[in-house]
């Protein structure tokens, strides 16, 4: 699988390269195809029931060659059989990582937030603007999801994963909220920072028109034009919002927990950034299996479209970082991040087949990488084992 740290999260994934047929290629899944099954009484069958029938009924079902990311013509309600294990093994791979914000021991947050002495002003900014930004993040990735990306991809096995990733974006709001609340924070500060501050609102008002385009009812795939532009809000939703634009916010809050600062926010962060790496993942495998099946997106317009919204996307974080560090804190600094930005920038490039777009930046904190293999991971000061999967044994080697 395409991974965010190769040597944490193990070998990339191949997406298959089953060619598309022409025939099942374009246009949306027929209504007949989608139906529902009728569980109306029905009469019995009869003996002399015509080998023509049944031949009609064996040819409804779905044939695993026919299957498509976008465009394709089987029926979705059926699951099986499958065409995308990769897709079906990371829904399994998220489910076994089930936590709840309430989990979280929030007791010495709140001692430290209130301690006049506890946090510096910039510490606190930090906090307030990492806040600012998540809270409405998240919903704004859940909508993509249930009201856009979920309508158009047409392989069950995806939008299986999708709806995981819907409730686990839920979480993350929960979370944030739980934080702001436990903090006894103003709710309508807080709440809206991507309206009044203007960092945050950059970076909103970049991803909004991509997330409009496809959430748009009148919209439809099955042309050129059209693929494009999922193809293009998918790369943006997966590569550049969950991809880059967390890692800034991520850094300085696991930053404050490692120098026994806010811990239980630290430690709801590490959680949400390892969900967060997940669906990273699982959206560059989409947009690459949606490559193989429909070569004739990746043009070199498009591509240079994509580079562009990539130098665009490094350079709203960079001022986000700025904005939230306008002084040295925690032993970081903004110019720290601009390095970061690019590094993370190349990986996510090469990752969908892009060459890298700031060559020989290194990653300025290795110790983030760790932060991702929670399998390893006590929490932060020894005094509880981690139990952050549920109902099995996950194995992230």
């Amino acid at each position: 699988m395409l991974v965010w740290e190769d040597d944490v999260q193990g070998e990339a994934h191949t997406p298959q390269t089953t060619p598309s047929n022409p025939s099942q290629g374009l246009g949306e899944v027929p209504a007949a195809s989608i139906a529902a099954p009728s569980f109306a009484s029905a009469p019995q069958a009869q003996p002399a029931a015509s080998s023509a029938s049944a031949q009609a009924l064996s040819q409804r079902r779905v044939n695993v060659a026919d299957k498509r990311i976008i465009n394709g013509q089987t029926d979705v309600n059926q699951l099986v059989p499958f065409k995308y294990k990769w897709a079906w093994e990371k829904y399994l791979a998220t489910c076994a990582n089930h936590w709840m914000p309430q989990e979280i021991n929030m007791s010495r947050d709140i001692a430290t937030w209130k301690d006049p002495n506890g946090l510096s002003e910039d510490e606190r900014r930090i906090i307030k603007r990492n806040l600012g930004f998540f809270v409405t993040a998240d919903s704004l990735a859940a909508n993509n999801i249930t009201l856009g990306t979920y309508r158009h991809i047409t392989a069950p096995e995806c939008r299986q994963f999708l709806l995981r990733q819907a409730f686990e974006e839920a979480i993350h709001t929960h979370a944030y909220q739980y934080i702001v609340e436990s903090l006894g924070l103003d709710e309508g500060e807080i709440f809206n920072a991507y309206h009044e501050v203007q960092s945050i609102r950059d970076k909103d008002e970049f991803l909004i028109p991509f997330i409009d385009a496809i959430m748009d009812p009148t919209f439809k795939t099955g042309t050129l034009q059209a693929d494009q532009t999922l193809l293009k809000s998918l790369i943006v939703f997966a590569c550049l919002m969950e991809g880059l634009f967390f890692y800034v916010g991520f850094t300085q809050i696991l930053a404050l927990g490692r120098q026994n600062k806010m811990t239980g926010a630290a430690e709801q962060y590490q959680y949400i950034l390892r969900d967060e790496s997940m669906h990273c993942n699982f959206g560059i495998d989409l947009i690459n299996q949606i490559k193989l099946e429909n070569p004739q997106l990746w043009t070199p317009e498009f591509r240079a479209e994509i580079k562009a919204l990539f130098l665009k996307a490094v350079d709203l974080e960079y001022r986000y970082a700025e904005d939230t560090m306008p002084r040295g804190v925690l032993g970081l600094n903004a110019s720290m991040f601009k390095g970061y930005l690019r590094y993370i920038a190349n990986r996510r490039a090469t990752q969908i087949g892009l060459e890298a777009l700031f060559p020989n930046e290194d990653n300025p904190f290795p110790w983030m990488s760790e932060m991702i293999d929670l399998k390893k991971e006590r929490n932060f000061f020894e005094t509880r084992v981690i139990e952050y999967q549920s109902g099995g044994a996950l194995s992230w080697d």
